[in-house]
Order: C-alpha cells, then structure tokens, then sequence
C-alpha cells in the first residue's frame, strides 16, 4: 500500500546528470493522509538511507553527501516525485526507492556512476 514505481535509473558517468521518477501506485498526493515522501538508495551490504524528502508543505530535505548536486521536486497533478541529480559520482551508484510516510517499497530503479 501507497507504494510508488520507480524510472529513470540507468548508466551514467562521473560528472553527468539523470532524472529519476516515481508515480503514485493506486494513491494520489492530495490524501489527507499522505505526509512526507521521499528518495533512498541502498548499495548491497549497507543500509537503505535518505537521500532527499519533501513534507507535504514542500519544506525539503538533503543528506549532506547529495546537497547542491541533487533536486528533489513533485508534481502533484500527475502524482508524481522526481529527482534529479547533477554532478554524479562513483560513489552515488546504489538502488534509489522511493517512500511516503507508512508506504511500502517499491522494487527501486538502478543507478551506476562509471569513473
């Protein structure tokens, strides 16, 4: 439940820029019980951790390590949430989800950094 499907994902070298996307699956952004949302990435043998969030206010949020270089945004008329990242590195290639508040997982869409 209130799961998003995840896009955009993809091979890219160290320096470029990619878009992902995720679409509300069987929910629409303007519930009154929809929160905060948000992108994560996991890379095998770590934990899942928060990349960037927007509350249901629009106030947003970016982990240290993607500040300045990553966007997150929405467009609520297509219930839809978007990130896009700019200046990649090696070091940002893992699995990106997207979240809401009490959603489930989706299956998350790859990203890889060439150096």
């Amino acid at each position: 439940q209130g799961q998003f499907v995840e896009s955009g994902g993809g091979l890219v070298q160290s320096g470029g820029s990619l878009r992902l996307s995720c679409v509300a699956s069987g929910w629409t952004f303007d519930e009154p019980t929809v929160g905060n949302m948000g992108w994560y990435r996991q890379v095998p043998g770590k934990e899942r951790e928060l990349v960037s969030s927007l509350s249901r206010g629009g106030n947003e949020y970016y982990a240290e390590s993607v500040q300045g270089r990553f966007t997150i945004s929405r467009d609520k008329a297509k219930n839809t949430m978007y990130l896009q990242m700019n200046s990649l590195k090696p070091e940002d290639t893992a699995v990106y989800y997207c979240r809401r508040d009490f959603g489930s997982w989706g299956q998350g869409t790859q990203v890889i950094v060439s150096s």
